[in-house]
């Protein structure tokens, strides 16, 4: 019994070393496994990473640059800078630059769009009237720049009245044509509020005029350019206060506007869902954005010699022909959302950019004159004063009953053709 005890304990202490020595053989050789296993692994997974950026990227190019079927006009924004270094024909340059601007503005617009999916109604419904009203504040920028004041005071005039008339008059008369069997509604109380801070506005525009031809200056030039100062300031903080009115007070006038948009969007067939990232969203706003300041440089340079060459009145390029451009996204959309009957969002971005030109960019741009030292003031002179101020009662009066129908909507149309035929006839004073 003795003898096969320590037999077996002999075994067993032999064993003991062997047996170690193989585990620690199995547990590297494991680890060596382990590591060859998990390194391509871990670079396939990279690898994939990489390739999932690269087909988003060439996904969002697709969705913004190559699908819309506007931007086959983009290769006029490039021919149009090549026309300017090789011909110096200012009527093709400003041709080229108009029509290669209107899709990179409608761009601006749609990428504006996908990012208010992220940032909720409200600050969304915000960032669609400022970038919607980017196009005419850089060609404005970029004419104050250059010394032309009368280009920056009637192409944003131009952008009221295009908004006001005809943008507001196609969303109601084609809106009015789809949804011909019912009467098209939409909150009065916004409409209201609008309408007044447009008479401000007007108020604002009309008083330096007034005071400059009737030659009732305490100082004569200089009192006229101190109150459009004083003005612009007193204009940029009613604006500031609508902002924070309309973020954070008095919820319940809008409220309706939001349970119209539900009520739409259940009964829409087609989800709305962003196409793009966030941060797609913002790069494509940055390029976009830089896209078209280069291009109104060479747009605002070719004005006057296209002028000229085409015998037509400057005043008739700014106050019309340059807003079309500018208001090519806010067209587009305002008479998609009237056709879908959700006229709430239709006079948001049509009255909405309407009154943040009025109360934001005309006196940005005095303030951003001062700095500069460019006497801008708020005279638009008596024609275009007169012209803003009856083009604001029109509205207004269009607008206090809450609805809509396709007659208001021509009748509004019509009024942009008298609008227009009478710029057409009109030379701005201030050019000589």
């Amino acid at each position: 019994m003795g003898s096969v005890g320590d037999k077996i304990d002999l075994e067993s202490d032999e064993e003991i070393p062997f047996s170690s020595s193989h585990a620690t053989n199995k547990i590297d050789s494991l680890h060596f496994e382990a590591a060859h296993m998990t390194s391509p692994r871990s670079f396939y997974s990279s690898r994939v990473l990489r390739n999932m950026h690269q087909i988003r990227s060439f996904r969002s190019i697709y969705i913004v640059i190559l699908r819309a079927k506007i931007n086959v006009l983009l290769p006029f924004g490039p021919l149009a800078i090549l026309l300017h270094y090789i011909t110096k024909t200012h009527e093709w340059v400003f041709f080229f630059s108009l029509v290669g601007i209107t899709p990179l503005a409608e761009r601006l617009g749609y990428a504006t769009e996908q990012l208010a999916f992220y940032t909720g109604p409200t600050v969304g419904g915000l960032l669609n009237a400022t970038f919607g009203n980017a196009t005419e504040m850089i060609i404005s920028l970029y004419a104050l720049n250059n010394g032309m004041m009368w280009v920056v005071k009637q192409s944003l005039l131009g952008s009221i009245l295009s908004n006001m008339l005809l943008v507001l008059g196609c969303a109601f008369f084609c809106g009015g044509i789809v949804h011909h069997q019912k009467v098209q509604v939409f909150s009065k109380a916004t409409a209201l509020v609008n309408s007044g801070l447009l008479l401000m506005a007007v108020m604002g525009i009309l008083f330096p005029a007034v005071l400059h031809f009737t030659h009732t200056e305490v100082h004569f030039g200089k009192s006229e350019l101190a109150l459009s100062r004083f003005s612009s300031c007193i204009m940029l903080v009613a604006y500031a206060s609508y902002l924070f009115f309309q973020l954070t007070g008095q919820q319940n006038l809008y409220s309706s506007i939001d349970e119209d948009r539900e009520n739409n969007a259940e009964d829409s067939d087609e989800e709305e869902a962003p196409e793009i990232t966030k941060w797609e969203a913002i790069g494509w706003l940055a390029i976009l954005t830089v896209s078209i300041s280069v291009l109104s440089g060479y747009l605002v340079d070719a004005i006057q010699g296209a002028s000229d060459s085409m015998n037509m009145p400057v005043s008739f390029i700014s106050v019309i022909l340059l807003p079309l451009v500018g208001n090519a996204a806010e067209h587009a959309s305002a008479i998609m959302f009237a056709m879908k009957d959700k006229l709430d969002i239709t006079l948001g971005v049509a009255i909405g950019s309407s009154t943040q030109i009025s109360m934001f960019v005309i006196p940005f741009c005095v303030v951003v004159g001062w700095f500069m030292g460019k006497p801008m003031d708020l005279n638009f002179q008596l024609f275009e004063t007169a012209t803003l101020f009856i083009t604001v009662l029109v509205v207004a009066f269009m607008l206090q009953e809450g609805t809509s129908n396709y007659f208001k909507g021509l009748m509004l149309i019509l009024c942009y053709l008298i609008v227009a035929a009478s710029f057409f006839v009109h030379v701005d004073p201030s050019k000589g």
